[in-house]
């Protein structure tokens, strides 16, 4: 059985190095896939041999910082209060969030690799969070005062399938935020934009040097 399975949190510090992010600086640490190690350029068949899917988690993803920038240049939206991040990654958006003052923060990920690199990036910047693999899509609010999804918008099936439940539960009072850095399927109604960050990117990843991220708030529905 290949070793980021067995091992996971063993395979993310072997492939990763702790850094900070272009628009947060050094406030938040992450384990970090970096351009002079190999992850950086594998490829999907190296992926395949290594039993691994496509490490998101190994990236902090444009979205994902304007949503961690916000929530520490706007403590009390979290102070005190129960927090969802969703499709965490590396963590980042609810690190953030535990850092403003947040109460407790859930980070969930059905990717294992994602949960294990949330728990290691959590210690690293010493907060606490809880972490999950559950498939939350489609399920009730367990009491959540706030969801943070950074960057969830990139494929077509599963951004529809998520935004609906997201709208679903803002609908019924959860505040729910979104970082997207312009992707093709963030819906196009049913969003107040809150504030924009021009974020650096690498061109390997993103086609551009420069993201212009931007956290949404999903509207709740007027009846």
């Amino acid at each position: 059985m290949p070793d980021p399975i067995t091992n996971p949190k063993n395979f993310i510090k072997e492939n990763t190095r702790p850094s900070g992010t272009p628009l947060l600086g050094d406030r938040i640490q992450l384990f970090l896939a970096c351009e002079d190690l190999p992850l950086w350029n594998h490829g999907e068949e190296e992926l395949d041999k290594l039993g691994l899917d496509t490490p998101f988690w190994a990236f902090a993803w444009a979205g994902g910082q304007a949503l961690a920038q916000y929530i520490l240049d706007n403590p009390e939206l979290v102070e005190g209060k129960r927090v969802l991040d969703f499709a965490c990654g590396c963590g980042l958006q609810g690190i953030a969030a535990k850092k403003a003052g947040a109460k407790d923060v859930l980070a969930v990920d059905i990717d294992p690799l994602a949960t294990a690199a949330t728990e290691l990036n959590a210690n690293l910047n010493n907060v606490d969070i809880t972490t999950s693999t559950d498939n939350l899509v489609g399920k009730d609010d367990q009491g959540w005062d706030l969801i943070l999804a950074g960057d969830v918008c990139y494929e077509g099936p599963m951004a529809n399938e998520i935004t609906l439940w997201l709208k679903s539960l803002s609908s019924k009072g959860t505040k729910v935020l979104i970082g997207d850095p312009g992707r093709t399927y963030l819906p196009k109604t049913g969003l107040r934009k809150l504030i924009a960050y021009c974020v650096k990117t690498s061109s390997s990843l993103e086609d551009t040097d420069v993201r212009s991220a931007v956290v949404w708030e999903f509207e709740p529905r007027v009846e």
